[in-house]
């Protein structure tokens, strides 16, 4: 969708909210959100799925009015949504033409007026400048051009007579930001616009919205385009104040900047706590010295208790008042993830495959030995075989020639969850950790709980499984995965639908673990992560 005035701003341009609220279904989705963009500003929204980042972005390209705040725009804006629906029988170019059609106005105009000018119109020399320094202004000849360029380095349909009906999702979606990225807007508003793209069509975009000359507000889970692109993150989490934080610095500089709040939150939450204990436990004693004030031991006299009493009673009162007086204003911090051990044995094999293959889906016989402690990532292109490999070495596949060998337990996070169950997520936690106890292969002591893990807050743990999100879902996996403390680590595309400061404390621990690990990912900044990693690549 875009939205646009008939002429760009160029320097003039900006975009600003100011104390935005947004509720929907009686829930809050945006509260305080204030925020600027200028040309030359690249602004990242990042938090988990669900704090309003797609609705944020809808409020400020215009197609959503806010509850309260204000938005300004001044400029011509370019929409790229998440989401593009498309059910009648328009084509590629009438898709261009949509996307254009300021450029095609602007040369319109530019067409009639030379034509005003030949035939020697009243007027029609202002006219004419004007239209021409409007279609300059748009460099509105270019535009087409600019559009065919973008279309070819995002692997995009450019036959314009092609029905957009008869398109894939992701076609469809790479020719509408080919079409953004050559129309000239002075605010680019994204979601999520590396989904459907390769790396050649990753590293085009990145290239354009570095250099884009207008501010671009860029909704992303992509670490890495994060990482390249934006000046300056706005973070929908959670905070302690309930509203949200803006940092410079860019991506750097807000994952340092979120890293020092959240300890300070953290650490502040402790103190209220240890305080409140303590004020606590001196109520407690001078209650206890109340009593055995009223009850002295024998021989002390009635006169003796009768002047200990007000004073002991005063003690209480006010321990009471100290305790009751504490405002315990910083509210409890979100969960951190927490990797339990994963002890393996040393200098035995835990997983070893020799020239394993699978008709029509790896082709080229691999082999790999792992030990506790190593490590390998699979990389290659879509199609190539990863997922295939990874489903060999876990015994969910028999390859067609090879072997495996697996000397430990194995651990697997694939792709995509398995269907979800009507049954409440901590029971279907429980019921996959108990299997291991009763089969022998892990002790009863060695087992852990959900709430330990920091992956399901517990309000969620209580929901049946098929009415928590794609992402708790994701969590769940992983946590019936460590929770079976397996010995080798297989994960497939484990970045997928996990928030990125999960991914990040997963990368971590992954890092740590004594298990053997083997993972696939087209993640560019895990892979930068894991650089040291060895690779094998299909």
């Amino acid at each position: 969708m875009s939205t646009a005035l008939s002429l760009p701003a160029r320097a003039r341009a900006h975009l600003a909210a100011t104390e935005v609220r947004v509720v929907r279904g009686g829930r809050q989705v945006l509260n305080g959100v204030t925020v600027t963009v200028s040309p030359g500003d690249r602004l990242g929204v990042v938090g988990e799925n669900g704090r309003g980042k797609t609705t944020l972005l809808q409020v400020l390209a215009g197609a959503l009015v806010p509850d309260s705040g204000e938005v300004t725009r001044v400029g011509t804006a370019g929409v790229a949504d998440q989401e593009m629906p498309v059910g009648d029988d328009r084509t590629v170019g009438d898709l261009i033409d949509v996307e254009l059609a300021g450029v095609r106005r602007v040369l319109a105009a530019f067409e009639e007026a030379t034509a005003a000018l030949a035939e020697g119109r009243p007027g029609a020399e202002e006219d004419y400048a004007r239209a021409l320094a409007d279609a300059e202004s748009l460099d509105a000849w270019e535009a087409d051009r600019r559009v065919d360029v973008s279309l070819a380095a995002l692997g995009a349909v450019d036959d314009r007579t092609r029905p957009l009906a008869g398109l894939s999702v992701g076609q469809r979606y790479r020719i509408r930001l080919a079409c953004l990225l050559g129309a000239g807007h002075d605010l680019l508003l994204l979601d999520e616009p590396t989904n459907h793209l390769d790396a050649a069509g990753l590293a085009y975009l990145t290239a354009r919205l570095r250099e884009h000359p207008g501010a671009v507000v860029l909704v992303s889970h992509d670490r890495a385009l994060l990482d390249d692109v934006v000046t300056t993150v706005l973070d929908l989490d959670p905070t302690r104040d309930g509203l949200p934080r803006t940092y410079g610095g860019g991506y750097a500089g807000y994952r340092e900047g979120r890293l020092a709040e959240r300890e300070r939150w953290e650490s502040d939450y402790r103190d209220q706590q240890s305080e409140r204990r303590r004020l606590a436990d001196d109520l407690s004693a001078a209650q206890n010295r109340l009593q055995s004030g009223w009850r002295p031991d024998k021989g002390t006299g009635k006169h003796t208790r009768a002047t200990r009493a007000p004073a002991l009673v005063r003690a209480v009162h006010r321990r009471q008042e100290a305790l009751e007086a504490q405002v315990l204003d910083v509210p409890k911090p979100p969960m951190r993830f927490q990797a339990p051990p994963l002890p393996a044995p040393t200098g035995v094999t835990l997983l070893r495959a020799d020239g394993v293959e699978v008709r029509d889906r790896l082709r080229t016989p691999q082999s790999l030995h792992l030990r506790a402690g190593e490590r390998l990532v699979v990389t290659g292109p879509n199609g190539a075989g990863k997922s295939t490999l990874l489903a060999v070495l876990a015994g969910a596949l028999e390859p067609d020639a090879g072997s495996v060998q697996r000397g430990g337990r194995i651990g697997v996070l694939w792709q995509e969850s398995p269907p979800p169950s009507h049954r409440p997520a901590y029971e279907v936690f429980e019921a996959a950790t108990a299997r291991p106890v009763s089969r022998g292969v892990l002790a009863e002591p060695d087992r852990v709980g959900l709430s330990q893990l920091g992956l399901l807050p517990a309000e969620a743990a209580h929901k049946p499984v098929r009415e928590l999100s794609i992402g708790q879902q994701r969590r769940l996996d992983l946590a019936m995965l460590l929770a079976a403390r397996p010995q080798v680590v297989i994960l497939d595309e484990p970045t997928n639908h996990l928030s990125m400061a999960l991914v990040e404390e997963l990368t971590e621990a992954l890092r740590a673990t004594q298990a053997a690990v083997v993972l696939a990912t087209h993640d560019r900044q895990l892979l930068r992560d894991l650089s040291d990693w060895p690779r094998l690549s299909l």
